[in-house]
């Protein structure tokens, strides 16, 4: 979803070429797509800035109050902004510069109902500065995020690429941190509910 009618129509005929995925809709606001076949879609595509003015959580919240789940797409994007529709409800924040296949691989995770990891994402969400919430790298917020979902060690070592000795030292240095918080982290169970209480999990949808 977005305000730029060049791009929704590039964008639709660039989706053509991945079969396995069917465009419902494209609308440049909410409430239109809200009132076309896009409520039915199982991810919506949101830009981050619509020209209606409207506050991107507010989106967010909407679609995902709507049932659709929702990727974030946009040329750039103020931290505390996007940090803002991960904590309403987005699945994940791509830039437009993205290649096609890197776009249709994020839209199949957030339909699987998995977080969509990004080097933009990663950076707001480790700079954000408010209180007792402790800055995590990029890596240790996606082994917190797949792990406290639901995911086994291994399986969260093995999606990010490393041995689940690497993973843990990771989950070891994010319960630290949360310890110098003042917020006592020592098991899983811990560590899924701070990433709760940090609505790291919003959005996404425990593994079986």
């Amino acid at each position: 979803m977005d305000d730029d009618r060049m791009l929704l129509e590039g964008l639709a005929s660039w989706l053509t070429r991945a079969p396995h995925l069917r465009l419902l809709d494209c609308a440049v606001t909410v409430d239109e797509l809200l009132a076309g076949p896009g409520r039915h879609a199982d991810v919506v595509l949101l830009d981050l800035l619509l020209r209606d003015g409207s506050a991107p959580e507010a989106n967010v919240t909407r679609l995902r109050l709507a049932g659709p789940r929702v990727l974030m797409i946009s040329t750039q994007g103020e931290p505390a902004a996007m940090v803002a529709t991960v904590e309403a409800g987005a699945a994940g924040y791509l830039t437009k510069d993205h290649a096609l296949d890197r776009l249709v691989a994020a839209i199949d995770e957030v339909a699987a109902g998995r977080p969509v990891h990004s080097p933009e994402l990663a950076f707001a969400l480790a700079n954000d500065e408010r209180p007792v919430r402790p800055k995590l790298s990029p890596r240790e917020l996606q082994v917190l995020r797949d792990y406290a979902s639901g995911l086994t060690l291994k399986a969260a070592a093995r999606r990010a690429g490393i041995s689940p000795q690497t993973a843990k030292w990771y989950l070891d240095q994010v319960k630290a941190k949360y310890q110098q918080a003042g917020r006592p982290t020592f098991t899983k169970l811990d560590l899924a509910a701070r990433a709760r209480e940090d609505t790291l999990l919003t959005g996404l949808t425990p593994p079986d």
